[in-house]
């Protein structure tokens, strides 16, 4: 996950002895209640309400000062303004108010045009507007220019032949202890299925390199969407996202400067094409959903207008390697939280749930990473990483089960835990009787019980080349400064791959198995074939290769010096779920 799952995916985390950990939360909710506006001195809030409860709702924001700026009567919840803090704690009041979550405005369609009035009728957000998307389409092409991504798009149509590589595999492929794990190989999977070009794969996550040359192939652009937009500084001024690099600090849809989105997206699907790797489908279509930030966070908003575009798009599957900032656990009723607070984490658990019930019920097979917190779900009793925003907040407060991971934890989610390259649950991979349905390769340079060693045993797959200059990983030679970076080269062209871990890396493996097998059953729909998520569910939980628990019930890890237990059966525990994905068997189910 990135940013909140102890940056395990996504802001990549480099631990002394585990090494580079993807950063576990990419999920980053919601500024904090009352995030005032220095210059108004007022808050943006997200005011969920009842059933039937929106009129109710309008007359209490107005009541309390506020004015309402919009209503998404698809997820049931008002963009309102209103002075401050008290405003929300008042809000919460109302019988008709089920969270109060103060909203950073991140994206495009956080509010109605200026000018306009008071919602008094539901409105439904538009997803983006026509200037929206002319500027995109501008800084699309100004993008073009970057010699970067000039050189890397160059390199796509220097492809070689594709039938000797299928054959012998990709030029990478020996690296690809995950692949071989879950039998996504040339004489695996790969003969039987590689996922169809109409199976819709959106990545929930920071940005795809949609150029990169071992995505461009699967790319889709046109319906691709960035719900962010970068902010430079944080509140208090210091540096967030970095410099604006696009016009409106909106980049476009196939960049990514994290590198977190990208190194999913090809795990997911990268192609067979004789260069780099290939991922668990390579003949799907990757659909880039950004909600994250360049920093990794992912709020409120932009989550719930990803989940609500994924549904309307016709997307079959989203993965989802982050958690909704700030709070890593959502405690609804918590006595150590201030009313505000309690609000604001209500809200997450209920805009979030309602967005992915939205796409659910329009056929979106929802797969998320469990969480890098070596945490017992079912079980947890401390949070000292809340709330991750703003930046030195947080503060250690006793949690229980009633404290819920979203969306990990949010009903109709496929949860996924990390395993490394001798099938051990990873050390940092969190876990749960009720939380943990299947498990993925995830990386984890702790596990020795493989012939591998240091970042082998983590997960190889594509890197913005940008990204890697950035943070110093490759020179100005473009030669790797770290044992974490592959480049790989053909025809005067080269490409970048990143060896990172995490329960980030893990679900889209899962993703990839969903989409093969959507890819086989699915029927036509929306814009190419669709699959109910529930036989998917069921599908994925077949095909899994049942483990058991380790045979003294634990597992003690020397590099966390922390002893977790597994409880349950092989054909369902709380390290494994109901097993490893199988790309192979998959393929090859009668259904």
């Amino acid at each position: 996950m990135v940013r909140g799952y102890k940056r395990l995916a996504g802001a990549a985390v480099s631990l002394a002895v585990a090494g580079t950990l993807a950063a576990a939360s990419l999920v980053t909710g919601a500024g904090p209640v009352g995030a005032e506006s220095p210059a108004a001195g007022k808050g943006e809030y997200l005011v969920f309400y009842g059933a039937g409860g929106q009129a109710e709702a309008l007359r209490a924001i107005s009541a309390g000062g506020g004015a309402a700026a919009a209503v998404d009567a698809k997820l049931g919840y008002i963009v309102a303004e209103g002075p401050g803090t008290a405003f929300a704690e008042a809000l919460g009041a109302s019988p008709a108010v089920v969270g109060v979550t103060g909203n950073r405005r991140i994206g495009a369609a956080t509010a109605l045009a200026a000018g306009a009035g008071p919602a008094t009728e539901p409105v439904s957000l538009p997803v983006s507007s026509s200037q929206d998307a002319a500027a995109s389409r501008q800084d699309e092409a100004a993008s073009r220019q970057d010699a970067g991504a000039a050189s890397e798009a160059a390199s796509v149509r220097r492809v070689p032949s594709r039938g000797s590589a299928a054959r012998r595999g990709e030029p990478l492929s020996g690296r690809q202890w995950d692949m071989r794990m879950i039998g996504a190989t040339p004489s695996g999977s790969y003969a039987k299925s590689r996922g169809s070009k109409r199976v819709l794969v959106g990545i929930i996550d920071t940005g795809v390199d949609g150029r990169h040359p071992d995505i461009a192939a699967n790319f889709n652009r046109s319906l691709s969407r960035n719900f962010v937009t970068d902010h430079p500084k944080d509140p208090n001024g210091r540096s967030l996202d970095g410099p604006c690099e696009y016009k409106r600090c909106k980049d476009p849809v196939d960049v990514d400067d994290d590198g977190h989105g990208t190194h999913v997206a090809s795990t997911i699907g990268s192609p067979i094409n004789g260069i780099g790797i290939a991922g668990v489908a390579p003949g799907v279509s990757l659909v880039n959903i950004r909600a994250g930030t360049d920093a990794g966070f992912f709020f409120l908003k932009p989550v719930l207008d990803a989940l609500t575009y994924a549904g309307d798009a016709g997307v079959d599957v989203v993965n989802m390697s982050f958690f909704v900032d700030p709070w890593t656990f959502n405690c609804a009723r918590n006595p150590a939280d201030s009313r505000a607070d309690q609000l604001q984490q209500a809200g997450i658990i209920t805009g979030v749930q309602r967005a992915l019930d939205y796409a659910r019920a329009r056929g979106v097979t929802l797969i998320s990473a469990l969480g890098n917190g070596s945490t017992d779900l079912g079980d947890p009793t401390v949070d000292k990483e809340s709330p991750g925003y703003p930046l030195g907040k947080q503060r250690q407060r006793t949690i229980d089960n009633s404290c819920l991971n979203v969306p990990a934890e949010s009903r109709g989610v496929i949860s996924v835990s990390a395993v490394g390259p001798s099938k051990r649950k990873a050390w940092y991979s969190d876990y749960g009787t009720e939380q943990t349905d299947l498990s993925a390769p995830g990386g984890d340079p702790s596990d020795t019980g493989s012939s591998l060693k240091g970042t082998a045993r983590e997960i190889l797959a594509a890197a913005p080349t940008r990204v890697l200059r950035k943070q110093k990983l490759i020179d100005a030679a473009g030669k790797p400064t770290s044992s974490s970076v592959v480049r790989e080269c053909h025809h005067g062209s080269c490409s970048y791959y990143q060896y990172l871990s995490g329960t980030s890396m893990a679900s889209p493996h899962a993703a990839g198995v969903a989409a093969i097998l959507v890819s086989r059953f699915g029927k036509p729909g929306k814009g190419g074939l669709t699959l109910a998520p529930s036989r998917v569910e069921r599908l994925l939980y077949a095909t899994a290769i049942p483990v058991s628990c380790p045979a003294s019930g634990s597992t003690t890890y020397s590099v966390s010096e922390e002893t977790h237990t597994c409880s349950g059966s092989a054909a369902m525990n709380g390290f494994y779920g109901h097993g490893l994905v199988s790309a192979y068997r998959a393929a090859t189910t009668k259904g």
